[in-house]
């Protein structure tokens, strides 16, 4: 069998944390900001975990993450 390539885009924007979840960063923290506020720049800053629902099609992507 060949081997599955890994999905590069996908490679630089995810991590595989301790316990196996994907991590990943928030959206909307690259341009018009002067609009949001600044609690709302702060919580983007922050890195969230992959929803349960993208989580199977991610595993296609990434095979060896």
């Amino acid at each position: 069998m060949p081997k599955i390539k890994t999905n590069r885009a996908a490679a630089k924007r995810f991590k595989k944390t301790g316990t196996g979840k994907l991590k990943r960063n928030k959206a909307y923290k690259s341009h018009i900001l002067t609009k949001k506020s600044t609690k709302r720049k702060r919580n983007l800053r922050q890195s969230t975990i992959t929803d349960a629902t993208n989580v199977k099609s991610m595993k296609k992507v990434l095979p060896y993450l």
